[in-house]
């Protein structure tokens, strides 16, 4: 968790300096005194110097509500075709879902600009993806990932039966990448083993 942190706050802290640079980070408020390059510098630092971890505890309605919370956000748009009732030309009337009351169901009208205003918060900026693979699955390194994968399974599975024959193995092992020679199991972890080992991001 630590490492993802700091990739993240690396990757946000980068982005910043750009905007800055580019005189595109518009400081207003009790943030003006930013407008200093001294000033700013000396804020990455402290935040650099900091950090960040997510905080994370269990949902209150266990994994399917988050998983069916998520899948409105990853899957569908800002509002769907059928709750959409009328158009006039300057006013979009539509049902709303009012979770603060029960769940109760209502109609709303809005001027068109203001709808779309709305609507427009729910589009991603550019280059923004809504679900971002880690690990294995990371786009950077998932073909060879994926390729290495299952011939570990395809390993372990002719192992793990005592009856198999060898030969339906074939060139599915892990071969070394230096001398081509067929990779030898000296030990299996169990993931209690692995726990205390420091991670790293793949992506």
């Amino acid at each position: 968790m630590k490492v993802l942190s700091r990739v993240f706050r690396g990757k946000f802290l980068a982005g910043l300096k750009r905007l800055y640079r580019g005189k595109r980070l518009h400081c207003a408020g009790p943030s003006a005194a930013l407008a200093d390059p001294r000033q700013f510098a000396q804020l990455i630092r402290r935040l650099h110097r900091q950090d960040w971890v997510v905080y994370t505890k269990p949902a209150f309605g266990g994994p399917m509500q988050v998983l069916r919370y998520l899948g409105r956000y990853t899957h569908r748009v800002a509002i769907s075709n059928h709750r959409l009732l009328a158009f006039d030309g300057e006013r979009v009337t539509f049902r709303w879902k009012d979770y603060a009351h029960g769940g109760k169901w209502g109609q709303m009208t809005l001027r068109a600009s203001e709808f779309l205003r709305r609507f427009f918060l729910h589009v991603l900026p550019k280059a923004f993806v809504r679900i971002r693979h880690f690990g294995f699955l990371a786009n950077r390194f998932r073909a060879p990932q994926v390729s290495l994968c299952r011939q570990l399974l395809t390993h372990l599975s002719c192992t793990a039966a005592p009856d198999a024959s060898p030969v339906a193995c074939g060139d599915s092992f892990w071969h070394c990448p230096n001398c081509g020679a067929t990779m030898i199991v000296l030990e299996r972890f169990t993931a209690v083993e692995l726990s205390p080992c420091v991670s790293f991001d793949s992506s």
